[in-house]
Formats: structure tokens, sequence, C-alpha cells
């Protein structure tokens, strides 16, 4: 017999007052024409808009293109081949055409870049990271993404990145989905960083990491779809601070850790406020965390109708 509960806010917030309206009972559009949440503030991310637009047909056009100074949108048409992790410069958009734009083998790597967003794209078979977010880098738009069987994270956000957004990917039976700061040791680079939003993924049978996260604070994440995730759903550790809100966790043993860390990690601070848990453990919750509404305004839909939101609009293909 299924268990199926609505998680409250008793875990409840410091700043109430602040907390998004009731659920409007309509879904967000699944092709959003800029990012929302941290990825939309200060100048925003709008990639290599005012550029000219370019397409890549395979991988000599393509590493080309990351590599061009200045405003550039990629339009990717067809297998691009490519190994290891391939540095993008700032101000691009990297756009699949239609069901068309495939990145295997290698990845994308982001090193004190920023004004850069991936959409629309499938990445397999990553020898390392699929994406890597490193360096300083920031605004930064990850949206309508699939990602199969990266060696190592399917998007990492590492070593003082700011300003992320994450949304609307598809981790297509991922091992590892997403870690926030790559080490115990790297407080001195991360902390007052690492300010990421993630909404409307699926994280489908994948292991772990949706996000692990390290520092950043806050960290939010809402409109979720967790499916079979057989280590964990999502853990702060390290003082992290996570906003866990209107997420849908399908058979997660441990949908949340916090407060006892995780590994050789130590604890962090997680709220989980509206989520809806089926055949899943319980949310382990600690302390209190900034509100992300402190940074900007959002509206969450209904948490029971995230499977079939993101089933319908996650991923590839859909824009």
């Amino acid at each position: 017999m299924r268990r199926r509960t609505l998680l409250t806010a008793a875990a409840a917030t410091p700043l109430a007052a602040a907390l998004p309206a009731a659920f409007p009972g309509t879904a967000h559009a699944a092709a959003d024409t800029a990012p929302t949440g941290f990825a939309a503030l200060g100048t925003g991310t709008t990639g290599g808009a005012g550029g000219p637009t370019v397409t890549a047909t395979n991988a000599d056009q393509f590493l080309e293109y990351i590599d061009t100074v200045g405003p550039l949108v990629i339009r990717v048409s067809g297998l691009i081949e490519i190994s290891s992790k391939q540095g993008v410069r700032p101000n691009k958009t990297i756009i699949g055409v239609g069901t068309s734009g495939h990145i295997d083998g290698g990845g994308l790597d982001f090193y004190k870049s920023y004004n850069v967003i991936v959409r629309n794209l499938l990445f397999t078979n990553a020898e390392d990271d699929a994406i890597n977010v490193g360096q300083q880098s920031h605004h930064i738009w990850i949206d309508h993404n699939t990602i199969r069987g990266a060696v190592d994270g399917s998007i990492d956000i590492v070593r003082g990145s700011d300003f992320v957004t994450v949304s609307w990917n598809h981790f297509d039976h991922s091992d590892k989905g997403m870690l926030i700061s790559h080490s115990d040791g790297a407080a001195g680079t991360d902390v007052g960083h690492l300010r990421v939003t993630i909404h409307h993924n699926w994280f489908d049978n994948s292991r772990q990491r949706h996000p692990r996260v390290r520092f950043g604070e806050p960290v939010h994440i809402y409109n979720n779809y967790f499916l079979n995730n057989e280590l964990y759903g999502a853990a702060a550790t390290e003082n992290a601070g996570l906003v866990v809100e209107g997420n849908y966790f399908e058979s997660v043993p441990h949908p949340l850790f916090s407060a006892s860390g995780y590994a050789d990690s130590g604890p962090g601070r997680a709220i989980a406020r509206n989520n809806v848990s089926v055949n899943s453990g319980p949310f382990e919750v600690s302390g209190t965390v900034v509100e992300p509404s402190t940074y900007y305004s959002y509206t969450l839909d209904a948490p029971a109708s995230v499977p079939s939101l993101v089933r319908a609009g996650a991923g590839y293909g859909r824009i």
C-alpha cells in the first residue's frame, strides 16, 4: 500500500510573512524565456543575446564557438563528440535545435565565466562532469537538458560560483546529480556564495546528490520530482542552508539530510515544507535558513501536480 503524506510548514521558517502565496492552481510555463530565481538577479542572465547566431554541426565548430570572445548564440544540431570538460567563455547561449542537440563523451566547464545559458541539450557519457560551474562563475542558467551516464557529477556548482538557476532538467538514471561545493575545506571560497535555485527538475532513478550542498545559503529546491532515489534526495552539510518546498518525493528512503551531516561532512541546516511524500522516509530538518524571498519573489505549483508537470516538461526536446 502506498503511503502519501503532505508535509506542512511545521518545520517552519523565521520569515513566515515572506512565504509565497497559496498554490495558484495553474502550471508555470515549461518554456520560460528567462530564468527565475538566482540567475535572474542583478543584470540577469541573457547569454548571447545581442550577438550573432551560429550553428555547430561538428565538434570543431562547437569548440571554436564556445571559445569565442563576445556574445554568441550557438545552436547545436546533431551529435557533437568531445572529450573531457571544455571551457565556455562568457556571454553565450548554447541551445539544441529541436531534439538533435547531443553532446557525447565530454562536458562543459565554466572557469570565471558568466552570463551563460545552456538549454535543450542531451548530454551522454561524460567522462567527468557533464556541466561544471566553477571558479567564481556567476549568472548561469541551465535549463531543459537531459543528462545520462556522466562518470562524475551531472551538474556541479563549486569554488565560489554564484547566482545559478537549474530548471526543468531530466537527470536520467544518474549516479551523482548535483554537488554544490566540492570539499569540506572550501569554506574560504564558498561561504557567502553558492546561491542556487533548483526547480522543476526530474531526478529520475538517480542515486544521490539532488543536491549535496556545503556552505551555500540559501539553496532553494522547489517543485522538483524525486523518483526512486536509492541513497538520498538532498543533503545540507557544513552549515549549508536549504529551503526544500513544494516537491514530490516518491520512493526515496532518505529525502533530506541536515542535522546529521552526510558521509564525512558536518551538519547543515534545512527547512522542509509543503512537500508530498509517497513511500518515502522522514525529512531531517534543522535550524533556520535565509528565505529565498529575501532575494526574489516566486510562486509555487501545487506539489501534487509536480509529477505530471515535470514528466511533461523536463528534459531536452520540450522547448
